[in-house]
Order: structure tokens, then C-alpha cells, then sequence
């Protein structure tokens, strides 16, 4: 039976979705400029507020720390508004001549933001951005744990809207969130898409609420490290990134693969960059502590720091000490350390090749991180083709930490919080989501064939007309003054003594010998420039015919020095 508390949050979704609509009634009228305006002014509101959002998540969720979330932050109010600065997202975006077609942006409407507790300021940023940018209005619904920030952001992000032209009420936000009311903003007959950000549980409720819903699949990375690697750097990148925000970012290294010829360095460079290496019964302590149930991270270890992991696991590591690592020998249930563990704990898995350690990446995603992200360290671009081309990932990054590089801050890729995992994990895409995921295109098409051109069977290739051919090469060396022999005659068979009259050879190829003309006379197919320059400096005439062609540029030229001279024909 459902209480009054949650029949309140399922009025308040369903309400704010209708204020939501009203809104974009308005604003999908708005040009380019005015909506590039707004953005603008959305990303600069997000930006000056970065550092108390962040400080704002953190004290809420008790999940990562400042700094990073301050990153998080910065990608989705700075780097990501950057990108698309000048991107066409409505109206007519291209025009195609030669098709003779024209495309056209159409937003789509109202946008259901389904926000996470890991990351709840920085999506908030991100996707009332994407929102604004396409055209659409926003309903952000909070994950419960993170309320209070998030609503904080929202609200920030609707008055900067607001006081640059946005119709009033473009974005809103569901500020009693429950998960009834997720399902009514999800379901809502004036909800157009949907942006989830969350657990898998989540994602399965909006790819099953009969709306289009972008979603994406868990993360479970695996990193190698190549023999042609430099290994300082590359391990430096790696605890770069599997410490980031203590690891909630779904892209952040799970396990660290290598040949067994590369253990003792790695292990070495993972000391100096202060992780912590476990023994196997730290392990097993960890491994109880983390997996409670199966392979789900327990919640209370989400997003902690490696010291706060060791004390609820009842071990001691440093204070100083930056990630958690074990070495582990295999994938799957019974090596609960090669699962997602969305905290500083990396797992170490050596192998005895190359060969082998691809076999275990692409474990390690079948184990549960299909479609999402893998990552390389190498020098060698073969091995990093191999790689690529082997691992079921869509994002494939090399040489970067992994966070940094999935979403866009260290690579090319399109600055993104919401990371696609393709068909193999069930989702829509594969790609980073950007604004343009969040419009429909229009194309105007004019008709360019007939139905009778269109269905006619392709034709074939005329094949060449070798008599026509040699004729049509005499008549042009005719005309420059140049005559052909006749065939040289093949010498007569010889018979061979039996009696029987010899067959005739095949006549012999014909080759053309070039002879003098009686009264010479080379007549010009083509005259440029170049060609009357030429003649000048040597005191030469330049002897043209009826079919002669001449760019007016060397006409221009010659005309005073009488260069061109009509021939007689």
C-alpha cells in the first residue's frame, strides 16, 4: 500500500513535469542565440559556485572528497560548455547540396534526469546543460541520500536560467524524491526522454517505462600494463585514477593486468606511489567487508577512503597510504576483487604473456563491465591495436588514467557524466551522451531521380573499342603532323619437314612508328599559359587548329607577340 509520504512525491513529480512542459511550450521557439545565451549563463552560475556544491555533496553523502568532486564539477560547468560552445542544436544544422537535403534540430521536450548519490552536483550540472542546450526542459529527480545538494544545484541552475531570458520553470526538481515518484516522473505522459544516472535496478526501471531512456551499464575496468610500457608513469596514471573521488566514478580501474615478467617493477612503483599491497588475509578481510552479498559492493564502502575501508575491515594501513591493492589469481565469483568496487581498492592480476593477460581484460569485463570502459598503458601502437580491437569496451583509453580519460578531461572524447555501454549491456549507445543525443533531426529532402532511374538495373561498363580506339589515336596524330607505318609483315612460317602445310602465325602486334610528315606540321590540342611563355623565350610560333584549345589567360599572353598562328587546314 502506498502512504501519504510517497502519494505527496508522485503529485509533486506529476506537477512539476506539467510546470515543466509549459515551460518548453515557450522555449522551443527560442533561436540559437538565446539559447546559447542561457547556457552560457547556466555554466558560469555552476562554475562560481563549484567549490560549495562540492563541499555541499560531500558533507551530504559522506562519499569522496572535495577536491575531486570539485573536478567533477568543473568537467560539467567549464569543460563540457566549452566543447559544445558553437554547436547547432536547433533550427537548420547542415545543409547538403549535392543531396539536396536539409537537416534539421527538433528538441524533444521534457527531460526526466534520474541523479545519483556518487556523483549528484556534477550530474545535476551536466545534464540540466545537455538539457538547455538541445532545446528541452528539465525535471531532475534526487537520489534520496543526496537530496539537499542536489536540489541546491538545481535551484542555482533554474535562477541563472531564469535571470538570462528562460522561461520560468525550465528546470525543476523533484524535492521529495522517492521511488514512487521516480516511476511517476519516468512514466509521466508528457515526459519525453530520459537521462538515468544510477544503479542497475534504475536503469532497468527506465528501459522499461515504455519511454526513449539513455541509461548505461556498471563498470568493471580492467587496466593493462604492456611490456613496452614506461612503468613509473604508467602507475602513477593508474592510482591517479583508481583514487579519484575514491573511486565512485563507474570508469575508475577495477584491476590492474600485467605479464608476471613485469611484477616486481610494478609492485615497486606502486609502493613509491604510497598504495598499500595486502597480504591474503587483509585481502580476505576486505573482500568480507566490501561484498557482504555476492559481488555488491556494500554501501557503507562506497566511495570511502582506503583508511576509513581498512578500519571497517579491522586492519591498519598508513595514513598517507593512497589505495588499497591485492593480488588476485583469477576472475569471476571466487575472486570477489576482479567485480566493481566502487572505492580504492585495486586488484592485481599477473599473467604469464601478453596473450594471456588479453584473455583476462576480457574477462574481467564479461565478469560485469561489458560495453563500458577498458584501458592500456603502452608505447606499442600494435599492441594497443590488439588490444582495442579484442576488448568488448567502447571506450578503449591509452596512457591516461581511466576517470579522466572516459569522461573527456585528459582525451578527445565528449565531456560527459552519463557514459553509454552500447548493445551488448543493453543500452541505447555507446557513446559519451551530448547535447545532441537530446534532439530529433527533420530532413527536408527534395526529389533528386525518377522512380523509373531509381529501380533501372545499374549499367555496366561499356567495354573498349580497340579498332575505334587506335582509329581515333591516328586522327589525333594526324593532326599534330604525324603519320603511322604500316604493321611490320610477320615472317612467313617455316614448315617442319612431315609434309603437312604449316598454319599461319596469328598476324604479330602492331607497333606504331612514328615517321616525319612530308611537310611537317605540329598543330596544338592545348595551349596554356605556360606554353606561350615558352614560346617567347625561344622565338617560336605556336601553330593552332579549328579544335585547339586555348585558356584565355595564354590568348591574353600571346596576342601582342603574335604567337598563335592559324593553320591552314
Amino acid at each position: 500500500m502506498v502512504n501519504e509520504k510517497d502519494l505527496a512525491s508522485v503529485r509533486e513529480a506529476q506537477s512539476k513535469v506539467d510546470e515543466a512542459y509549459q515551460a518548453w511550450l515557450a522555449y522551443r521557439k527560442f533561436s540559437q542565440e538565446q539559447i546559447d545565451t542561457i547556457v552560457e549563463a547556466v555554466a558560469s552560475a555552476a562554475r562560481a559556485a563549484a567549490r560549495r556544491l562540492a563541499e555541499l555533496a560531500v558533507a551530504e553523502t559522506g562519499m569522496g572528497n572535495v577536491e575531486d568532486k570539485l573536478a567533477k564539477n568543473m568537467l560539467s560547468g567549464d569543460l563540457l560548455p566549452r566543447a559544445i560552445r558553437g554547436m547547432k542544436t536547433i533550427g537548420v544544422l547542415r545543409e547538403l547540396p549535392e543531396q539536396r537535403i536539409t537537416e534539421i534540430g527538433v528538441p524533444q521536450g521534457v527531460i526526466a534526469a534520474i541523479c545519483p548519490t556518487t556523483n549528484p552536483t556534477s550530474t545535476v550540472i551536466y545534464k540540466t546543460i545537455l538539457a538547455l542546450k538541445s532545446g528541452n526542459a528539465i525535471v531532475l529527480s534526487p537520489h534520496p541520500r543526496a537530496r539537499q545538494c542536489t536540489c541546491e544545484t538545481a535551484a542555482l541552475m533554474a535562477a541563472a536560467a531564469t535571470a538570462a531570458g528562460a522561461p520560468e520553470g525550465l528546470i525543476q526538481c523533484v524535492t521529495g524524491s522517492t521511488l514512487e515518484s521516480t516511476g511517476a516522473l519516468m512514466k509521466h505522459p508528457k515526459t519525453a526522454v530520459i537521462l538515468a544516472t544510477g544503479g542497475a535496478g534504475m536503469v532497468r526501471a527506465a528501459y522499461s517505462s515504455g519511454k526513449p531512456a539513455f541509461g548505461v551499464g556498471p563498470g568493471n575496468v580492467p587496466v593493462l600494463v604492456d611490456a613496452s610500457a614506461e612503468i613509473p608513469a604508467a602507475v602513477e596514471r593508474i592510482v591517479s585514477g583508481k583514487k579519484f573521488d575514491y573511486g565512485t566514478v563507474c570508469s575508475s580501474e577495477q584491476t590492474l593486468v600485467a605479464e608476471r615478467s613485469l611484477r616486481d617493477r610494478i609492485l615497486a612503483e606502486l609502493a613509491r606511489q604510497r598504495a598499500f599491497l595486502m597480504n591474503d588475509e587483509q585481502r580476505r578481510a576486505v573482500e568480507r567487508t566490501l561484498f557482504a552479498h555476492g559481488t555488491t559492493v556494500s554501501a557503507e564502502c562506497v566511495g570511502q577512503s582506503p583508511q576509513k575501508i581498512a578500519q571497517l575491515a579491522g586492519i591498519t594501513v598508513p595514513a598517507d597510504a593512497t589505495i588499497l591493492c591485492a593480488e588476485i589469481h583469477g576472475v569471476g565469483k571466487e575472486h570477489p576483487l576482479s567485480a566493481e568496487k566502487l572505492s580504492p581498492v585495486l586488484a592485481l592480476l599477473f599473467t604469464p604473456c601478453f596473450d594471456t593477460a588479453l584473455d583476462a581484460c576480457e574477462a574481467i569485463l564479461q565478469f560485469g563491465g561489458l560495453g563500458h570502459t577498458s584501458a592500456i598503458h603502452a608505447q606499442d601502437e600494435a599492441q594497443v591495436r590488439r588490444f582495442g580491437l579484442r576488448m568488448p569496451s567502447f571506450r578503449v583509453l591509452v596512457n591516461t588514467g581511466s576517470p579522466q580519460g572516459s569522461v573527456g578531461i585528459t582525451t578527445a572524447l565528449q565531456p560527459a557524466m552519463t557514459l553509454g555501454c552500447g548493445a551488448i549491456a543493453g543500452n541505447i549507445t555507446s557513446d559519451n551522451i551530448g547535447p545532441l543525443h537530446l534532439v530529433n533531426i527533420k530532413r527536408i529532402a527534395w526529389a533528386v531521380r525518377t522512380v523509373e532511374t531509381a529501380m533501372a538495373p545499374e549499367a555496366k561498363p561499356a567495354s573498349a573499342d580497340k579498332s575505334a580506339l587506335l582509329s581515333a589515336v591516328e586522327r589525333h596524330l594526324a593532326g599534330c603532323g604525324i603519320t603511322l607505318s604500316p604493321a611490320v609483315a610477320a615472317p612467313a612460317a617455316k614448315s617442319c619437314g612431315c609434309g603437312t602445310k604449316p598454319a599461319e602465325a596469328p598476324p604479330a602486334a602492331t607497333t606504331p612508328v612514328a615517321q616525319p610528315a612530308p611537310a611537317p606540321l605540329k598543330i596544338a590540342a592545348f595551349v596554356c599559359e605556360d606554353d606561350v611563355r615558352t614560346a617567347i623565350q625561344n622565338k617560336k610560333k605556336i601553330f593552332i587548329g579549328p579544335r585547339t584549345i586555348v585558356t584565355p589567360a595564354a590568348r591574353d599572353l600571346a596576342a601582342a607577340d603574335e604567337i598563335l598562328v592559324m593553320a591552314e587546314r
